[in-house]
């Protein structure tokens, strides 16, 4: 028990978990932001979370029931609406990342919506159980984290990453690009 207690407290760990519940408190007042700021605020804090999780310590399971879930479905597409809403004709990017991409003739299209509340949703999770204050579930709450940032949400956020730059960045030169033309 010494052991979990020291990688739930670490101080890598208690950042994460600050991160992590910034980002979800993030995501979920985005209902009616305006779309420039929610992109900037997006571009500053998907790659803190990144980094904060990528130094998350190493872990391992000392439980062997299934961790408590608490977003639900309607939580789910609340969210992923809110940011869709918000985003509108730029919530769409083609992905590049995927495996089927080496065998398609068609791009694969994806929403940005959709990946930032992928992502919430395991965040969310993890934090409803870490806020139950239980070692043990903690522990494996973070090391559950661990493994779906290394295998699911950490590429869906370098590749939303990508997508938010190209919005912020390149739709402004598109917009110079039609004013210099007219």
């Amino acid at each position: 028990m010494e052991q979990t207690s020291q990688v739930i407290f670490d101080k890598n760990s208690i950042e994460f978990v600050t991160v992590a519940a910034e980002y979800c408190a993030f995501i979920e007042r985005s209902r009616g932001a305006d779309q420039e700021t929610f992109i900037d605020t997006a571009l500053k804090i998907l790659p803190l979370l990144y980094l904060k999780a990528s130094l998350i310590p190493e872990c391992e399971m000392i439980g062997e029931d299934d961790l408590e879930v608490f977003v639900t479905e309607d939580d789910y597409e609340y969210v992923r609406r809110s940011v869709a809403h918000v985003l509108g004709a730029q919530d769409d990017y083609l992905e590049v990342f995927l495996p089927e991409m080496a065998y398609s003739d068609t791009p694969i299209k994806k929403c940005i919506s959709e990946d930032l509340a992928d992502i919430y949703q395991d965040l969310k999770d993890f934090i409803g159980v870490f806020q139950l204050g239980l070692n043990a579930t903690m522990n494996d709450s973070l090391c559950v984290c661990k493994e779906h940032f290394a295998e699911f949400w950490g590429q869906r956020l370098v590749n939303t990453m990508r997508a938010l730059h190209d919005v912020k960045y390149n739709s402004k030169e598109d917009e110079a690009d039609q004013e210099y033309s007219n």
